[in-house]
């Protein structure tokens, strides 16, 4: 044929950035003396392309999804789409979970930030959970050879589908960026309280620094058992508001207290307590914003309580006593689950009962004489007001000195954690992302896969951050999608430009050459923000 023309798409980008970091190398350094002809390291780079391809395709169509690419700007000439095939795949995954996935992570994810220069004091730490259809059973009890497999099973779930057995991914991102830095699977009724400490201690094992990190996470690492544990490592994490100390400080802290930070909306009031024998710093934080959106909530929660108790009151006030004291036992009992209101000044009075209906004779004696509940709720004012008093506010703690952490720094490393780890998992969940498609039967091939979703991620991350950091240096920007320009670019939005780029083989005098059709200035500009590896791919 005198030519042919591939689809490249920006599958050109995933392609480069793996090589940038040297992914198949790092993977394959665990497999020496490979005796097939797909390396692990590529059948990786595979999947990955496969799944930051966004068109939704499961792993056993692999070989459909790369049919139409240009697989020799995209791995070795002598490879063919065939090549990567689902028994390909699934052996690839085996040996990915034999040499342990968190293991294989920590080195491709350590080896990709040297390689960027990145370094970072923060790590942020949380868990999600992967849902899955069908029966899972046991597998093989560990060994010292062999990687405990996961039990897939019922807990608790964050997809809110908690008829489904689930496994819990572990992830640790890297600074304000989503550069997902430790990966680990886990039981799918893993707890946080219990998972977050030894997730701390496998992780600083292996990042071997001299300086020590501090590591950001929600409440539910915040236990006297856990702050002990982790011995001299720095945290920060949000106190839960349920603990006494918090919920006082919360409460009783004057408004005039509070000073205003650099970040509209915010103030803090910084403080030391002593909790789990540790001496820590905390920050009571109020938030505007949050205080009215909290306030529309406490009123509605406030009529639901009105309403719930005055109708168990008024059940009450139906009833016929034998005695007050009766009455009043039976009062008080419901009056403790009252949030909101009081039977404080609500009176007993005793009723006379006659058979005959109408009007007593005179001096007639009744019937029955009985005791009733009469008046009405009354609010308990003060709790009221503590209630309004916490509104907008909580409260973080942290173990680090004063010179090497200000408040002012605490809340703004807080609130990166739902635009770093959480954006992770927004990602790794997208229905285009082949999350959706994992129809493997093995728990084990499941933990792998959940790694090179993961490792998909990092590669997104890592060029993400390179195309950002490249615009700001140059003062260039690109259009976003409504066109106005940026240098905040998303890559989903990049890999959209990107889209009709083919690659076009033809015959001249005997040659086979190849040229990329379709780039424009616009790719250029785009292409030049990447290194060599990535306009290597576009041949540039």
């Amino acid at each position: 044929m005198n030519m042919q023309t591939k689809n490249l798409d920006h599958l050109g980008l995933v392609a480069g950035i793996c090589e940038q970091i040297q992914l198949v190398e790092q993977i394959d350094a665990f497999f020496p003396n490979p005796s097939r002809k797909v390396t692990v390291g590529e059948a990786t780079k595979a999947m990955i392309l496969n799944a930051l391809g966004f068109v939704s395709k499961p792993m056993y169509l692999t070989v459909d999804f790369f049919r139409n690419k240009a697989i020799d700007a995209l791995f070795r000439p002598t490879l063919q789409a065939e090549d990567f095939n689902d028994d390909t795949l699934g052996r690839a995954l085996d040996a990915l979970f034999e040499k342990n996935p968190t293991t294989i992570f920590a080195q491709v994810a350590s080896h990709a930030l040297r390689t960027a220069g990145i370094e970072h004091r923060f790590f942020h730490l949380d868990t999600t959970s992967f849902s899955f259809h069908g029966e899972y059973k046991s597998s093989n009890e560990p060994n010292e050879d062999e990687p405990k497999v996961i039990s897939l099973c019922h807990g608790f779930s964050k997809d809110n589908h908690p008829e489904l057995k689930q496994a819990v991914v572990s992830l640790i991102c890297s600074g304000q960026s989503s550069l997902p830095t430790w990966f680990e699977a886990l039981d799918g009724n893993s707890s946080d309280k219990k998972s977050f400490p030894e997730t701390i201690r496998l992780f600083t094992q292996q990042l071997q620094s001299a300086d020590t990190p501090c590591f950001v996470m929600d409440s539910a690492f915040y236990t006297a058992e856990n702050i002990a544990s982790v011995g001299e490592v720095d945290w920060l994490t949000r106190v839960p508001d349920t603990l006494k100390q918090a919920k006082q400080l919360q409460t009783e802290l004057e408004a005039s207290r509070f000073q205003a930070t650099n970040t509209p909306g915010y103030k803090l009031y910084e403080t030391r307590q002593s909790y789990g024998g540790i001496e820590q710093r905390w920050f009571v934080i109020e938030s505007e914003e949050a205080r009215k959106r909290e306030e529309k909530s406490f009123e509605k929660k406030l009529a639901a309580c009105k309403s719930k108790e005055k109708k168990e009151l008024e059940a009450l006030k139906r009833q016929d006593f034998n005695c007050w004291e009766d009455a009043e036992m039976l009062l008080r009992k419901a009056e403790k689950t009252w949030m909101y209101h009081t039977a404080e000044h609500l009176e007993f009075q005793e009723v006379y009962q006659f058979a005959k209906r109408g009007k007593p004779k005179k001096g007639a004696q009744p019937d029955k004489v009985c005791w009733k509940i009469i008046g009405d709720l009354e609010e308990k004012k003060e709790e009221i007001e503590k209630g309004k008093s916490r509104l907008g506010r909580f409260v973080l703690a942290t173990t680090m000195a004063e010179s090497k952490l200000s408040g002012e720094e605490a809340l703004k490393m807080y609130k990166v954690q739902g635009s770093t780890i959480e954006r992770g998992f927004r990602f790794l969940k997208d229905p285009m992302f082949f999350a959706e498609a994992m129809y493997l039967k093995k728990p084990s091939r499941i933990m792998a896969l959940l790694m090179v979703m993961t490792l998909s991620l990092l590669v997104y991350s890592l060029a993400e951050r390179e195309v950002r950091k490249k615009l700001k240096e140059s003062g260039e920007s690109l259009p976003d999608q409504k066109g106005k320009p940026t240098q905040n670019i998303t890559m989903r939005r990049i890999f959209q430009m990107f889209e009709g780029i083919h690659v076009l083989w033809y015959r001249e005098e005997g040659v086979l050459k190849r040229m990329i059709l379709n780039l424009t200035d616009l790719h250029h500009r785009i292409l030049r923000c990447f290194g060599e590896e990535v306009q290597r791919c576009y041949a540039l």
